[in-house]
């Protein structure tokens, strides 16, 4: 999942980005409109936490904007006036969510990981290949019933590689999906991952190379 936070406030942005990190998200970060703006359109995003209040761009016209594109990116706006009025204005303007200042951090997390459900095509809530079973709700893996212990890069992986039923995943769409943007285009963390991912998935192997493509789930005998 891939969240861009906009918000002036660099305390409360920061703040922001690390807490939903720590839940296993990929979290860029744009303390003005102008920035917020650029990254929104340059980058697929699954959901926008977007100020309205902002200097340069306002957080009205890049909610706007958005909403009249056609991308799948939902947004949740924040504003310090929580008034009913405000709120139904955020809606119209195409905000799919909204959430008044100062907010419980845990409420924050639940409606991005609700936007973010309707921000991709639908998926199982558990995804399973064999005997291995991943929960991305309880952030859960097992094989043959025994938990694996992954890093959240490693289960961010494992999660898109399902999804994708077979079909070849590139490492730059790994890298877009899973990381942030201040990571290296350039860097052979994808590959790292993945090889230390297949250590822990164990025999049979259930992750296959196609050189020069990327990676896919392998085709297991039942």
């Amino acid at each position: 999942m891939r969240v861009l936070v906009v918000e002036d406030e660099r305390n409360l942005a920061d703040a922001i980005a690390r807490g939903l990190r720590k839940r296993g998200m990929a979290v860029d970060v744009a303390y003005d409109g102008d920035t917020g703006h650029e990254l929104a359109f340059v980058t697929r995003y699954d959901v926008v936490v977007l100020d309205r209040d902002l200097p340069g761009v306002h957080g009205d016209q890049i909610c706007a904007e958005l909403a009249a594109s056609d991308t799948l990116t939902r947004v949740l706006m924040l504003t310090a006036s929580g008034t009913v009025a405000d709120r139904v204005e955020g809606l119209q303007l195409g905000a799919d969510d909204y959430l008044p200042k100062p907010f419980a951090f845990d409420e924050l997390v639940a409606r991005v990981q609700a936007l973010a459900r309707r921000a991709t095509p639908a998926a199982p809530p558990v995804l399973s290949l064999a005997d291995l079973v991943l929960d991305p709700g309880r952030r859960v893996a097992t094989r043959a019933g025994v938990p694996i212990d992954l890093t959240n890069k490693e289960f961010g992986v494992l999660r898109e590689l399902l999804k994708a039923r077979g079909a070849v995943v590139s490492s730059e769409e790994l890298l877009e999906r899973v990381w942030d943007a201040n990571t290296d285009p350039f860097t052979t963390i994808v590959r790292v991952t993945v090889m230390t991912l297949r250590k822990k998935l164990g025999d049979p192997p259930l992750i296959e190379t196609v050189v020069g493509a990327g990676y896919r789930t392998a085709e297991v005998a039942a």
